[in-house]
């Protein structure tokens, strides 16, 4: 019985397959284009994203169709669909690795990372994720021209998560949490040398190694300090 139940509930499947219901033709991909174009300068983000991606699934052989997948990640990334964006560029970059789009995928998939960075008291994860997709480009494509752009996104974002540590270290002091605070300030020193954290990491930890007791420490950051900040607002602070 049961295998009567099946059979007819098949039936409407097999007779679409045989011809039975008019299967609609896709669409011309330059038509889908046009219109993806229209909604898009019409500032119809979601709108141009879903025709792009349409263009995309329908012509996937199509020389077109790595642009078509720029153009959603694009859409998706000004309509703030920064997930979106982001997994459009995941397809993009597993199926056209040598397309001449790659250099600007990847800075817009750093774009979309940066855009959600927040206040540096909250967690900084999408910095971090922002900084390696800006590393690599710079890393992969010197040359291109989303080069220099990303390596000024770096120094921002580079900036911005030495501040992070800075914040936490100086609760850590106010808190007299000496042990934390030294090891949040070091990390300053050696990993972010070229962020406007440094001089103030390192007069930091004058103070720490003197709250201790190890002045001997705290000289050795000090002179660290006039040696390579000489002219700097924390050096003056120096007693």
């Amino acid at each position: 019985m049961k295998k009567i139940v099946l059979l007819f509930c098949l039936m409407p499947m097999l007779y679409a397959c045989g011809g039975g219901e008019e299967i609609k033709p896709e669409r011309p991909l330059e038509d889908i284009y046009a219109d993806a174009y229209k909604e898009f300068n019409k500032k119809n983000y979601e709108e141009a994203a879903e025709l792009f991606q349409t263009a995309e699934a329908q012509y996937p052989a199509n020389p077109w169709a790595a642009d078509a997948l720029v153009m959603m990640a694009y859409s998706r990334y000004m309509d703030k669909d920064f997930a979106g964006s982001i997994l459009a560029i995941d397809r993009y970059m597993r199926f056209h690795p040598g397309h001449k789009d790659v250099p600007y995928m990847m800075y817009l998939r750093g774009m979309c990372y940066y855009r959600q960075v927040s206040d540096v008291r909250r967690d900084p994860g999408m910095s971090a994720y922002a900084l390696q997709q800006f590393q690599q480009l710079v890393d992969r494509f010197p040359n291109s021209e989303y080069a220099k752009n990303a390596e000024n996104k770096i120094l921002i974002l580079k900036n911005y998560i030495a501040g992070k540590v800075m914040y936490a270290a100086r609760e850590d002091m106010h808190n007299r949490n000496w042990t934390s605070a030294i090891t949040r300030l070091q990390s300053i020193v050696a990993t972010a040398q070229e962020t406007v954290m440094t001089p103030e990491a390192m007069f930091r930890l004058t103070e720490c190694y003197t709250a201790i007791g190890l002045p001997d420490q705290a000289a050795g950051y000090a002179k660290m300090l006039r040696a390579n900040f000489p002219d700097n607002e924390w050096t003056k602070k120096l007693k």
